[in-house]
Protein backbone atom coordinates (compact mmCIF):
# COMPACT_ATOMS: atom_id res chain seq x y z
CA UNK A 1 0.00 0.00 0.00
CA UNK A 2 1.60 3.61 -1.09
CA UNK A 3 1.11 6.07 1.56
CA UNK A 4 0.23 9.85 0.37
CA UNK A 5 1.14 12.50 2.23
CA UNK A 6 -1.74 15.00 3.57
CA UNK A 7 -2.44 17.43 0.48
CA UNK A 8 -0.73 20.70 0.24
CA UNK A 9 -0.74 23.35 -2.77
CA UNK A 10 3.13 22.12 -3.34
CA UNK A 11 2.25 18.59 -3.27
CA UNK A 12 -0.71 19.39 -5.79
CA UNK A 13 1.27 21.31 -8.15
CA UNK A 14 4.32 19.01 -8.03
CA UNK A 15 1.74 15.76 -9.28
CA UNK A 16 -0.15 17.84 -11.61
CA UNK A 17 3.39 18.93 -13.04
CA UNK A 18 4.60 15.58 -13.42
CA UNK A 19 1.26 14.14 -15.06
CA UNK A 20 0.06 16.63 -16.93
CA UNK A 21 2.94 19.03 -18.00
CA UNK A 22 1.00 22.31 -17.91
CA UNK A 23 2.81 25.55 -19.78
CA UNK A 24 0.96 27.61 -16.68
CA UNK A 25 -0.18 26.34 -12.95
CA UNK A 26 -1.11 27.66 -10.09
CA UNK A 27 -2.08 25.46 -7.07
CA UNK A 28 -3.68 27.86 -4.11
CA UNK A 29 -5.03 26.33 -0.71
CA UNK A 30 -8.02 28.08 0.10
CA UNK A 31 -8.88 25.62 2.67
CA UNK A 32 -9.22 28.49 5.88
CA UNK A 33 -11.70 30.35 3.49
CA UNK A 34 -13.92 27.07 4.46
CA UNK A 35 -13.91 26.68 8.18
CA UNK A 36 -16.93 25.42 9.76
CA UNK A 37 -18.23 24.18 6.44
CA UNK A 38 -18.46 20.53 5.06
CA UNK A 39 -15.17 18.86 4.66
CA UNK A 40 -12.72 21.21 6.36
CA UNK A 41 -10.43 19.85 9.13
CA UNK A 42 -9.40 22.21 11.99
CA UNK A 43 -6.25 22.97 10.93
CA UNK A 44 -7.81 25.37 8.08
CA UNK A 45 -5.31 23.63 5.53
CA UNK A 46 -5.65 20.63 2.81
CA UNK A 47 -9.33 20.46 2.08
CA UNK A 48 -9.94 23.00 -0.65
CA UNK A 49 -7.87 24.30 -3.33
CA UNK A 50 -8.32 26.01 -6.62
CA UNK A 51 -6.32 24.92 -9.46
CA UNK A 52 -5.26 27.29 -12.46
CA UNK A 53 -3.50 25.33 -15.17
CA UNK A 54 -2.77 26.10 -18.75
CA UNK A 55 -2.07 22.76 -20.41
CA UNK A 56 -1.72 21.53 -24.11
CA UNK A 57 -3.58 17.90 -23.56
CA UNK A 58 -6.66 20.25 -23.08
CA UNK A 59 -6.83 21.33 -27.02
CA UNK A 60 -9.97 19.99 -28.36
CA UNK A 61 -11.55 18.75 -25.24
CA UNK A 62 -14.65 19.99 -23.50
CA UNK A 63 -14.35 21.45 -19.89
CA UNK A 64 -15.52 18.60 -18.52
CA UNK A 65 -13.03 16.08 -20.09
CA UNK A 66 -10.19 18.89 -18.79
CA UNK A 67 -11.59 19.04 -15.23
CA UNK A 68 -11.37 14.85 -15.53
CA UNK A 69 -8.23 14.96 -15.91
CA UNK A 70 -6.98 17.15 -13.34
CA UNK A 71 -9.20 15.19 -11.18
CA UNK A 72 -7.71 11.70 -12.50
CA UNK A 73 -3.88 13.08 -11.49
CA UNK A 74 -5.46 13.76 -8.02
CA UNK A 75 -7.10 11.04 -7.22
CA UNK A 76 -4.94 9.76 -4.57
CA UNK A 77 -5.04 13.11 -3.12
CA UNK A 78 -9.02 13.04 -2.93
CA UNK A 79 -8.85 9.45 -1.33
CA UNK A 80 -6.68 11.10 1.32
CA UNK A 81 -8.82 13.86 2.18
CA UNK A 82 -8.74 16.54 -0.26
CA UNK A 83 -12.53 17.79 -0.34
CA UNK A 84 -13.02 20.34 -2.94
CA UNK A 85 -11.26 21.36 -5.63
CA UNK A 86 -12.15 24.53 -8.13
CA UNK A 87 -10.52 24.17 -11.65
CA UNK A 88 -9.91 26.58 -14.07
CA UNK A 89 -8.36 24.68 -16.97
CA UNK A 90 -7.61 26.54 -20.24
CA UNK A 91 -5.55 25.87 -23.23
CA UNK A 92 -2.74 27.58 -24.39
CA UNK A 93 -3.31 30.60 -26.87
CA UNK A 94 -0.68 31.64 -29.46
Amino acid sequence: MTTILAPTAARLQQRLQSVLQPSALEVIDESAQHAGHIGANDSGAGTHFRVRITCQQFVGERPVTRHRLVYDALQDFLDQGLHALAIEAKVPTC
